[in-house]
């Protein structure tokens, strides 16, 4: 699952009661992933809560990691993991110690003393420097995030990229990225060691990228379709015509059928989004119809001729 998942609480992600049953669970995740899936759901934000709901379900519909969601809360992974090594670790010292633990000073001179049979002196005590010391102490760095803006050509293309981002050791850090083609708008990558430093042996975390494919006047996104505007002429849209255009993948043709009106749309399968190891998205040629701004006094007088002799009426054919 992702590490990345907002920390929202679980039980109002899926809609129900923190005392809601196995099955209670399972109809609202159901419910909520047919909504939300981005194959159904094409708004913006639908994936990232569909990924939120679904890890929400992962977490709440098994019985140890509810459990330990409801004790520790959204870092339930950190505290019962480092809760699990402080178990081992005073058990290890029982075997060998006669059931005692050994006392180090603690943060502030505060020491919590516990002993089989209750505390008292000379009993063992376990300081919070071992707790939150040697069992905190070796810990994963964490991940850092980072939103990377493309234009749809340079998703399309992909390609290297250099970002400057926070190092582990709290300065900045360069990372050349290698970016693969066809990104989508919303889909992560993530780049290891690219994140904060990990205490003693912990290693560090990652970079999680997320990408934003912006529109432009021309190239618009979606999923892994693109859609582009076509700039024809009124006599290319009344008569048909094949028309030259630049696409995200290069240089292409367009033919256009006689009466396309501005708004009709022309698929070219198989020229949209590159998936590499997947079916590729289309490309959706948009018919836009432009007239000349400034017409010469030749164009005026076949445009007046053109009204006067067509019974052709837009508002009445449509």
């Amino acid at each position: 699952m992702s590490d990345t998942v907002a920390a929202e609480d679980y039980y109002r992600l899926l809609g129900v009661s923190r005392s809601a049953d196995a099955k209670e669970i399972q109809r609202a995740y159901r419910k909520l992933a047919r909504k939300y899936h981005p194959d159904v759901n094409k708004d913006a934000g639908a994936e990232d809560r569909f990924k939120q709901i679904s890890e929400a379900y992962h977490v709440l519909a098994d019985p140890e990691s509810r459990a330990q969601y409801d004790r520790f809360g959204p870092e339930f992974r950190q505290y019962a993991g480092a809760e699990r090594e402080y178990a081992s670790q005073t058990q290890g010292a029982a075997a060998g110690g006669g059931g005692r633990t050994r006392a180090r000073p603690g943060p502030s001179g505060f020491t919590w003393s516990s002993a089989q049979g209750g505390a008292g002196p000379g009993g063992a005590s376990v300081d919070w420097g071992d707790l939150f010391g040697d069992v905190f102490g070796s810990m994963r760095g964490m991940d850092h995030e980072l939103t990377l803006e493309l234009t749809v050509e340079e998703a399309f293309r992909g390609g290297a990229r250099t970002v400057v981002v926070s190092g582990p050791d709290g300065g900045r850090q360069t990372l050349d990225l290698q970016i693969p083609p066809g990104v989508l708008d919303g889909q992560r990558m993530r780049v290891a060691g690219g994140g904060g430093a990990g205490r003693d042996e912990g290693g560090v975390g990652d970079l999680v990228i997320t990408f934003r494919v912006r529109p432009d006047r021309r190239l618009r996104l979606d999923g892994k379709n693109i859609e582009m505007d076509l700039l024809i002429s009124p006599w290319e849209a009344a008569l048909g015509a094949s028309v030259s255009a630049r696409a995200p993948g290069g240089p292409i043709t367009v033919r256009v059928p006689p009466g396309s009106s501005s708004g009709r749309r022309l698929r070219l399968k198989g020229q949209g989004m590159p998936q590499p190891g997947g079916k590729p998205g289309d490309l959706f040629a948009k018919v836009k119809i432009m007239v000349p701004p400034h017409p010469t006094d030749r164009e005026r007088e076949l445009f007046e001729q053109l009204q006067r002799e067509s019974a052709f009426d837009p508002r009445r054919a449509s």
